[in-house]
């Protein structure tokens, strides 16, 4: 690195008065300066012009000399630019923040119709299943091996972590296993013995149920907007079940303890279920649990409607073996998906969103139902049914309303 010195020389001539009566005033002293910059090591130096001024009173301007110009000098071999952030950058990013939005609507759109598409599925291989096959907890059995078969294949291919679960987790998650087994058993019931329609219908008073249970067992005194909106819940069910043509108590009565089966596994889940810092995820809970309830179910199976699913029970049956092992195999594979991407949604969105559409996915069924198995319903059904699914939907909004805490 090479360091620069500056020498200053002047030179004063002719210090000379023209007039050396004091009265003459200022006197001009004509100066003459030169400013030559070199480096140290002799290298190439560079001198400026001279500046020249003078005290001539002619004229004013006359004090103010301009330098002669500066010829342009040789670059040095750099440059020093000012440099701008570009414009675009702002925009390319907004670009790419709108890109991910729009990426993350599509893939969460997605879930949804495929959350409504497996359950559509379920339902109806799961009705055909049982008009032919009448043995629900051995269907109920199945769907559980092969839901099983699904979550071992997710953890030995790497698609989902392996869980490593000790003891206390199994202990908790036993009594959710229990009911989510119960539930499970009791829809396929209902299905069994009346219309899917009519089945999704009485299912739709899952909120009266968790009401009812979280007052009961977790203390959560509900607010008068959540009271009010199971008026219209209650009441559509009634109208619905008055007027039902497949209507019969066992199907009745099945579909309410699912309810009451799977709004309890909710409350048991929040009331015994491990530490935070212990806890799982949701779909590995689920997998779990489904594992869990097949060990849970099989010996039930065993001992009440024995083994039936043997093509030999199921020619003398009468019945399609082909058929029937597929319709129950895409029935199964089906039950396990879309309660799987419910899952997956449950982790994207807020749990008002998920009730939201739950409800939503709830009168899809129910049309789909009624279209594919052409079953008769009547103008007051309809109204009972739209009436109790508006009060789903309105429970799930007054649920959002945080009670006022009192100050003192």
């Amino acid at each position: 690195m090479q360091s620069s010195s500056f020498t200053l020389s002047n030179s004063i001539s002719n210090l000379k008065s023209r007039n050396h009566r004091l009265s003459t005033g200022y006197v001009p002293l004509p100066l003459k300066s030169s400013i030559t910059f070199g480096s140290i090591n002799g290298s190439s130096t560079r001198r400026l012009p001279s500046i020249r001024c003078s005290s001539s009173p002619r004229k004013l301007g006359d004090w103010i000399s301009t330098p002669s110009p500066v010829p342009e000098r040789e670059s040095d071999g750099f440059e020093v630019k000012a440099a701008s952030v570009p414009e675009s950058a702002d925009g390319a990013e907004a670009a790419a923040a709108r890109k991910s939005k729009l990426a993350e609507t599509i893939v969460l759109g997605s879930l949804f119709g495929l959350w409504y598409l497996f359950n559509i599925y379920f339902n109806i291989y799961n009705k055909q299943v049982l008009k032919v096959f009448p043995n629900p907890i051995t269907v109920t059995t199945v769907q559980f091996a092969v839901g099983s078969v699904i979550v071992f294949l997710m953890w030995t291919l790497n698609l989902h972590k392996r869980p490593k679960i000790s003891g206390a987790q199994l202990l908790a998650i036993l009594p959710l296993a229990m009911v989510h087994t119960l539930g499970n058993l009791f829809t396929n019931m209902s299905l069994g013995k009346v219309a899917v329609s009519f089945t999704h219908t009485i299912k739709a008073m899952e909120p009266f149920f968790s009401v009812v249970l979280s007052a009961m067992f977790l203390g959560e005194m509900p607010t008068p907007w959540v009271v009010t909106s199971l008026l219209p819940i209650a009441g559509g069910v009634a109208l619905a079940s008055m007027t039902e043509a497949s209507f019969n108590w066992a199907g009745f009565w099945s579909a309410m303890a699912s309810n009451l089966s799977n709004q309890s596994r909710n409350v048991l889940s929040k009331k015994f279920m491990v530490k935070k810092e212990e806890s799982l995820d949701n779909i590995t809970l689920f997998s779990v649990i489904t594992v869990m309830s097949l060990f849970l179910l099989a010996p039930v199976t065993f001992f009440t409607e024995g083994v039936r699913v043997t093509p030999a029970y199921l020619q003398a049956a009468g019945l399609n073996v082909k058929q029937v092992y597929i319709r129950s195999l895409l029935a199964a594979i089906c039950f396990h998906a879309y309660q799987q991407v419910s899952y997956m949604i449950l982790q994207r969105v807020s749990p008002v969103t998920h009730s939201v559409g739950n409800c939503v996915k709830r009168v899809v069924v129910i049309v789909t139902s009624v279209l594919f198995f052409r079953t008769p319903v009547s103008p007051i059904n309809s109204i009972g049914t739209g009436v109790a699914l508006a009060g789903v939907f309105l429970y799930s909004q007054v649920k959002r309303l945080k009670p006022k805490t009192k100050t003192a």
